[in-house]
């Protein structure tokens, strides 16, 4: 049983962790995001391509349209999003057009990390939007529910 968050952006990585426990049982890749604004998770989020049937439905993706419907605003300055994966290209830029003012992220993902693993979005002076970064939040955990999710996977396949 992982410990008590201690601070802040722990304990609402952990809130990130539940939604990407969700994602997991759901057959999806386990990651999930919230978004949060003055202390309170106005937003909500884990991966959903495969039972959604659409590319863009990442955690980060579905927390930034949940917490815009909530606000009325596709702007969400302020805020900050709390997701268990370092986001990739295409989450980078819808945090960026949501004007999103910090990111915490857990794992870093050597693949396809846009906050600085394989490109730095958030550092390229030329966007006219930059978003302070914050790596490796609960990172132990976030990283375990992933590799636990490919390696049960991996089994299924050598099973099969």
């Amino acid at each position: 049983m992982p410990a008590e968050p201690a601070t802040a952006d722990e304990s609402y990585m952990a809130a990130a962790l539940d939604l990407a426990r969700a994602a997991g049982s759901a057959d999806e890749v386990p990651v999930g995001a919230v978004v949060v604004i003055d202390g309170a998770i106005v937003g909500r989020g884990y991966n959903q391509p495969i039972g959604r049937r659409d590319p863009t439905a990442h955690a980060e993706v579905m927390a930034l349209r949940d917490a815009a419907a909530r606000l009325g605003n596709y702007r969400l300055p302020g805020a900050t999003l709390y997701v268990t994966l370092e986001p990739c290209i295409m989450c980078a830029g819808a945090i960026m057009h949501a004007r999103v003012a910090r990111v915490v992220f857990g794992a870093r993902d050597p693949k396809t990390g846009a906050a600085g693993s394989v490109v730095d979005l958030f550092a390229e002076e030329r966007l006219n939007h930059h978003a302070e970064i914050v790596g490796g939040v609960l990172a132990a955990e976030c990283g375990a529910l992933l590799s636990g999710f490919f390696a049960a996977r991996r089994g299924k396949t050598a099973l099969a």
